[in-house]
């Protein structure tokens, strides 16, 4: 996939989930690497950042997307040749992926200890860290039931629920606003994460803080499954996490 294909499908959310994000834009990065024809390694550093910055602007709160460019990027520091630079970006790339792709099998196996036989788990969005430890959980031989979450205004809780059912898990969709209403019957909430900062702060999908609270005050416990590519380092300097704005129209109609 092209560099712009790739911003433009992070961008509109086909392309979706922080680590599926961080994974293809560095793949689209070792893609434009490999077909960037340039005579000197100054001019090749320049057009991959070009390339890193667009990339980079397209989903702000999703803190693995910069995390996993500058990782690729830290590989052009100092190089004699084109194809040496070339070289370094291919292999931090292929790295990163691999590491990724390592995490969310790791992250599964630990998560799926904190869940046990005969939980109701609920779920929200569509993290591919959290869906991995329930999925290990019943690869176990766990009999799980799961709430989820609509996830509204794009809807990312059908994919959850889809994985689910093709798993054969037994699972209910709910609304957002019915999360408090059914958390008595829950016995462990499980949700992924866009960011995490210096405080142990979670940035994660909107709707999230209100699940936690309401786990809160029904005393279940809520796990985060999240790769430690989703730390926001410049929250150590005291600085926000950028919230993401959608556009108006995801939410309601341009003629309305």
């Amino acid at each position: 996939m092209l560099l712009s294909e790739t911003a433009a499908s992070i961008k509109d959310m086909e392309i979706r989930g922080a680590g599926r994000i961080a994974r293809a834009a560095v793949k689209a990065l070792a893609d434009y690497a490999v077909n960037l024809d340039v005579s000197d390694p100054e001019s090749f550093k320049l057009e991959m950042q070009r390339a890193a910055d667009i990339l980079t602007g397209t989903r702000p709160t999703a803190v693995s997307l910069p995390n996993a460019v500058r990782s690729v990027m830290r590989a052009l520091d100092s190089f004699d040749s084109v194809e040496d630079a070339r070289s370094a970006v291919l292999l931090r790339a292929a790295e990163f992926v691999e590491h990724s792709e390592h995490a969310i099998g790791r992250i599964a196996e630990i998560g799926a200890r904190h869940i046990s036989d005969g939980d109701v788990l609920l779920t929200h969005c569509n993290s591919e860290a959290a869906l991995g430890c329930i999925l290990e959980a019943h690869r176990q031989g766990k009999e799980l039931e799961v709430y989820a979450t609509e996830v509204r205004p794009r809807g990312q809780g059908l994919i959850t629920i889809k994985t689910l059912n093709d798993a054969r898990i037994k699972t209910n969709y709910i609304v957002d606003s019915a999360a408090r209403y059914f958390i008595n019957d829950v016995d462990l909430v499980v949700v992924g994460a866009d960011a995490i900062a210096v405080n142990g702060a979670v940035v994660n999908k909107i709707g999230t803080a209100q699940i936690a609270h309401a786990a809160n005050e029904a005393r279940t416990n809520v796990i985060v499954a999240a790769e430690t590519y989703k730390f926001a380092p410049r929250t150590i300097l005291g600085e926000k996490i950028e919230i993401e704005e959608r556009d108006t129209t995801e939410v309601l109609p341009a003629e309305v």
